[in-house]
């Protein structure tokens, strides 16, 4: 049996649809039918190539899979025929380093990750190891559960991370895909957020989905905005820049706390060290959630409380879909329904 999948055949060639043979699982693997694929801006960065270790062509990217398992290998326990998962960026790790078994196994140096190492989930089927698939729980669907299986439990571990506190403000900056869901978590945690970005659509859905305050990158220094409100207790950085790293870390007040979440492809941001050291300022590198965060994240989304903005596209639309996101054309988020 075919099926169709989006190809990265060179780092500077579009993607192509091929007609490729459904892949076997092994016997610690599942075959998923794949129902509804996020589009991140990592799988544009995967195709081109753009960071230090680079995938390996021809690969399929793609690690915001949800869809429903179609068999399973032989060794496979605890997972069902017919159950929805999500097949997320950790797609394997090695399950006993210091980190696996601390709760920290986004940091295993052994990790296999989806759609970058090992193929990933723009096609119509993918698999996946039976033990890093995340079930979906009844009541959310595919398009809404593909972009919290990274945009989501990302900027839900960003929070978590950040040691966000009920009453402190939050500024997030970069409102799209992640964004928008960062801000929504911070407001769960209790903060008064800031939303920060260059486009008026972005900063009118930011209000929309309850920021206290928002300002516009394009037309207002953000740092003095933030600080006329106070300073941010914490700000979460979402935009790939390294100004706006560092628009960021002028914005916090004493004791704020800087998240680094994106990856510009200028690997350096310029950091004052008095005004770090003097202002007892922390600088947090966080990397996508666990498991269990995308559990919770999940528990969240079924309970009512986060809200999944997205658009979306057919897979054979995967070429103009990167031009959109690169063009900022995109309000949030992108799915590719199969």
């Amino acid at each position: 049996m075919n099926m169709h999948a989006a190809v990265v055949t060179a780092f500077d060639r579009p993607l192509e649809i091929q007609e490729i043979p459904v892949p076997e699982p092994a016997a610690d693997q599942i075959l998923v039918r794949i129902e509804a694929s996020g589009l991140c801006h990592t799988d544009i960065h995967a195709a081109r190539g753009d960071w230090p270790v680079k995938p390996v062509p021809p690969f399929i990217p793609g690690h915001e899979g949800v869809g429903v398992i179609e068999k399973t290998g032989s060794a496979v326990t605890g997972r069902t025929v017919g159950e929805r998962v999500a097949i997320p960026w950790l797609g394997h790790a090695c399950g006993t380093c210091e980190y696996c078994v601390g709760g920290r196994e986004t940091l295993c140096e052994s990790q296999q990750n989806t759609g970058y190492t090992v193929n990933g989930s723009h096609a119509e089927y993918a698999v996946a190891h039976a033990a890093y698939v995340v079930p979906v729980p009844d009541g959310v669907s595919p398009a809404e559960a593909a972009p919290l299986t990274c945009a989501g439990v990302t900027t839900y571990k960003a929070v978590k991370v950040s040691g966000l506190r009920p009453a402190e403000r939050a500024a997030i900056f970069g409102v799209g895909g992640l964004g928008h869901l960062a801000q929504q978590y911070a407001q769960i945690f209790g903060a008064e957020t800031i939303a920060v970005d260059i486009t008026d659509d972005k900063l009118r859905l930011a209000r929309r989905l309850g920021a206290a305050h928002t300002v516009n990158a394009a037309t207002t220094d953000p740092v003095a905005a933030i600080r006329a409100l106070g300073g941010a207790d914490v700000a979460i950085v979402l935009a790939a820049s390294p100004r706006v790293l560092e628009q960021a870390h002028a914005s916090l007040r004493r004791g704020g706390r800087l998240v680094l979440v994106s990856l510009p492809r200028d690997n350096t941001m310029s950091l004052p060290v008095f005004e770090t050291v003097l202002s007892g300022i922390s600088v947090i590198g966080s990397i996508v959630g666990t498991r269990g965060d995308l559990a919770e994240v999940f528990r969240l989304h079924a309970a009512g409380r986060t809200k999944v903005i997205y658009e979306t596209r057919e897979l054979d639309e995967i070429n103009l879909s990167f031009e959109e996101v690169l063009d900022s054309a995109v309000l949030a988020r992108l799915v590719f329904e199969m």
